[in-house]
């Protein structure tokens, strides 16, 4: 009995164990079968779920330095907006809070997504913004239904603040969020998804000095979002400040100068190429860049024929008409082909082979010497001397300007203008110089094209009488408190070679444009300067006589260069007002305005004994003052050409 029962206890031991090992071995399989999709199958759910309970990076953007005029006026500074932004770790049903955001907010649903779809490749926990500048009112509904929208945060960045509205936009330049393709480029590998960036104009040629550098906090946080501690942090860093060489109140009434005009004008420093007044004219609002664009303002922008979206005073090409005579009077004079007291018969025409080319007082003017063929624009004077120059000798001389190659502004697409020659027009059509060509280019009409940069610089070194400098635009670059980290000299970038005795024979001319009778150029005569300068008018394009009136955009340009004082030039103006028709008439009115406003603001400032007045009252005030005082005009001044 003992022996069988031994053998029984043996048996069911064995079979204990044998229960015992299955169930252990499952266990042991359950686990390694757990283990394996806990670290081969959810190895990424997990990761971020760490770092969840782990990390969160809050970024905090750096304020854009501010952009000055020459005597510190703050033209763009900053204010603080709104950015809807989510952390996509923290979200795990993506389609349905983008679709109660759009809901709530009233955004969307598409550019939500798009948006969305640019986390890709980066760290989880670092925000992504869907919206950028919003209202307090999406601020606060995203605060009332905080518990609805989990991993969304409202980030404060700043933006632009245009305290001048559109003075200068152009030149400015205007901000918007950083894109795909700028993401890839040089220099921009620091930034982010959100970040804002310059454009166009001075905000984004001094991209890099202006942007400053984000900070940030990385936190410790549990599952829940409670914050543990600061694991690290670093403060933002405010970009650098740019002094520019414009003088804002200059700026200011050549803007006004032009009315509902559309065109451009720039003032330069004779002496240095700073640029004093760069205007293009109607202008936009670049705050209205910052965010997004409303359709029926973008519509308006592209259905106005004034086209204020065009930077005329950089990219604007335009026959320089009757204002390029300084030009070839010079070639004239250095090619040994006149003098002072050379002269022509006109009689309002000029024959050359079977065509005729007109002047544009048909009665002629006469016997005709150099200083009458500045004063009053004679055509046919500079029909004869262009025939006997040549197209290649005129071109030489206005290679000597630089005419027909970029300035250098520092901004970028600057156009060169267009200077032809005879092999020019052999490799660009295939075909020979014709003479009759070689007669519209003398007066500025045909082939020939420039910016009113270039007529800013062509009059500035005829006043300086030969030095070409390079228009520049910054003055310095000053650091937050205000500590100069660069200052910018003027560069001497050519010299023309003539001889000073024949830039002052043109002078006296330009001179007698506008102070002497008969001068087309008498609208910008001041009483207290001697203003010297030239009317221009350039062809859009050949239209037959119409008793009905010629349509807006095919009435010709107006221009007008002038510089002053006389005797010791400091600045030079260039003025095209588009489809203005006559320079003396619509330009140089613009060009005295500015010259006014430049030298009133060399004046000492008087105290006053009243009580102040704020910026709009004298906004207001100065809306209603006529034009620059100036004499009277004289008997037999004309504003044609």
């Amino acid at each position: 009995m003992k022996g069988q029962r031994f053998v029984r206890e043996v048996m069911e031991s064995k079979q204990r164990i044998l229960v015992i090992s299955f169930v252990v071995g499952a266990i042991f399989l359950i686990l390694l079968l757990r283990l394996w999709h806990l670290q081969i199958l959810s190895t990424d759910d997990y990761r971020s779920m760490s770092e969840n309970n782990r990390l969160r990076f809050v970024p905090v953007a750096a304020s854009r330095g501010a952009i000055m005029d020459r005597s510190g006026m703050v033209l763009v500074s900053n204010r603080p907006s709104f950015s809807l932004a989510v952390v996509p770790q923290e979200v795990k049903d993506k389609d349905a809070l983008l679709g109660r955001l759009a809901g709530l907010l009233g955004l969307d649903r598409a550019e939500l997504e798009e948006r969305w779809s640019k986390v890709k490749g980066r760290a989880k926990y670092y925000p992504v913004v869907l919206a950028s500048n919003i209202s307090r009112d999406q601020v606060e509904i995203i605060e009332e239904n905080r518990l609805r929208l989990p991993g969304v945060e409202v980030e404060m960045k700043p933006v632009r603040e245009y305290s001048s509205k559109v003075l200068a936009a152009h030149l400015l330049g205007y901000i918007g969020e950083i894109s795909d393709e700028e993401m890839n480029r040089k220099g921009y590998e620091e930034y982010n998804l959100g970040d804002y960036v310059g454009k166009n104009g001075i905000e984004r040629s001094w991209e890099q000095e202006l942007h400053g550098n984000d900070g940030g906090r990385q936190l410790e946080v549990d599952a829940r979002g409670k914050v543990l501690r600061t694991v690290s942090e670093s403060y933002p860093t405010v970009g650098n400040s740019v002094v520019l060489t414009i003088d804002a109140a200059v700026q200011k009434q050549a803007e006004k100068a032009f009315g509902d005009q559309a065109g451009a004008a720039v003032a330069l420093d004779v002496n240095t190429g700073e640029v004093l007044a760069f205007v293009s004219t109607p202008a936009f609002d670049p705050a209205l860049f910052s965010g997004k664009l409303p359709p029926d303002v973008w519509k308006s922008y592209l259905e106005d024929k004034r086209h204020p979206l065009e930077n005329k005073a950089l990219t604007g090409q335009y026959p320089p008409g009757s204002t390029f005579k300084v030009i070839t009077a010079l070639a004239g004079l250095e090619n040994g082909l006149i003098s002072d007291s050379s002269s022509v018969d006109c009689r309002g025409s000029y024959e050359l082979g079977n065509s005729v080319f007109k002047c544009w007082n048909k009665h002629g003017h006469g016997t005709t010497n150099l200083k009458k063929s500045l004063r009053e624009s004679c055509d046919v004077y500079y029909y004869q001397l262009g025939e006997r120059l040549g197209v290649d000798l005129i071109a030489k001389t206005a290679q000597k300007f630089l005419l027909g190659t970029p300035m250098g502004i520092g901004l970028s697409n600057e156009k060169p203008g267009l200077i032809p020659t005879a092999e020019w027009k052999q490799k660009r059509y295939g075909k020979r110089w014709f003479q009759g060509e070689t007669i519209s280019v003398s007066i500025g009409q045909g082939y020939v094209l420039m910016t009113p940069i270039q007529m800013a610089s062509m009059i500035a070194t005829v006043a300086n009488e030969g030095t070409v400098y390079r228009p520049f635009l910054v003055k310095r670059i000053v650091d937050a408190d205000g500590k100069p980290l660069k200052e910018f000299k003027p560069e001497v970038i050519g010299r023309t070679g003539i001889s000073p005795d024949k830039f002052r024979l043109v002078k006296q001319g330009l001179f007698a444009v506008v102070n002497e009778p008969g001068g087309t150029g008498g609208m910008a005569r001041l009483y207290d300067v001697r203003v010297a300068g030239k009317t221009g008018t350039s062809q859009v394009v050949k239209l037959r006589d119409s008793k009905q009136g010629t349509p807006y955009q095919f009435r010709d340009h107006a221009l007008f260069v002038a510089f002053a004082p006389y005797d010791k030039p400091e600045i030079a103006v260039a003025v095209i007002v588009e489809h203005g028709e006559h320079g003396g008439g619509s330009a140089a009115p613009i060009a005295g305005r500015i010259l006014r406003a430049y030298f009133d603001g060399k004046k000492p400032v008087q105290k006053s004994t009243g009580s102040p007045r704020n910026s709009d009252t004298e906004d207001d005030e100065d809306e209603e003052q006529p034009p620059p005082s100036q004499k009277p005009r004289l008997n037999g001044d004309s504003a044609n050409d």
